[in-house]
């Protein structure tokens, strides 16, 4: 069992047989009655994310989650395959318990996939993925007053914001919590 005392962002909690994680936490000290704690947390399985006021010393069960490394290996019409490196096991996966990480997949990329009492529920990224730019306008330099910007899509199809000297088949570095580009990998 873990307090409100003890909470932290990420951690993932067991609330009426659902399993939420964390986004963000505040006590909050009233000038009258007991303290509250107002968490936003998103829910593991839906993706739902709510805002939730607990009384402070209330106890949760903590979610226990495994992590194994996984290699991607393919998509065939919206689910996911994995593949466990020690049992050579494929693990299909939805987009639903992927989420936003589908943007970021490449074929033989390794990741973390995270399991709840051997339940895939969802994956972890490293920090920062290379991909390759496979659609971008060609910048021109003199385009602009101060350094420039562009739209990409990259492999993925994920459409990020590049200098102007990226061009078309260059690996860029991309970082999986924002989104944004890095440099040139």
């Amino acid at each position: 069992m873990i307090s409100t005392g003890d909470l932290k962002r990420g951690i993932t909690v067991e609330i009426d047989g659902e399993l939420w994680t964390v986004l963000e936490y505040h006590h909050i000290k009233m000038g009258r009655g007991s303290a509250q704690v107002r968490m936003k947390m998103r829910n593991v399985r839906s993706g739902a994310t709510v805002e939730k006021t607990f009384q402070a010393g209330e106890k949760f069960r903590r979610a226990i989650m495994d992590k194994k490394s996984v290699t991607y290996l393919y998509r065939e019409d919206g689910t996911f395959y994995f593949m466990d490196g020690e049992t050579y096991e494929q693990v299909p996966m939805t987009v639903d318990q992927l989420g936003d990480i589908v943007n970021y997949l490449s074929d033989n990329q390794t990741l973390d996939l995270v399991t709840y009492q051997d339940q895939p529920i969802g994956a972890d990224l490293p920090p920062n993925v290379d991909l390759e730019v496979r659609q971008t306008e060609p910048g021109f330099r003199g385009d602009t007053a101060s350094a420039g910007t562009k739209p990409a899509t990259l492999e993925t199809g994920l459409v990020v914001q590049v200098p102007l000297f990226v061009n078309e088949g260059d690996r860029i570095r991309v970082d999986t919590r924002t989104g944004t580009y890095i440099e040139r990998a």
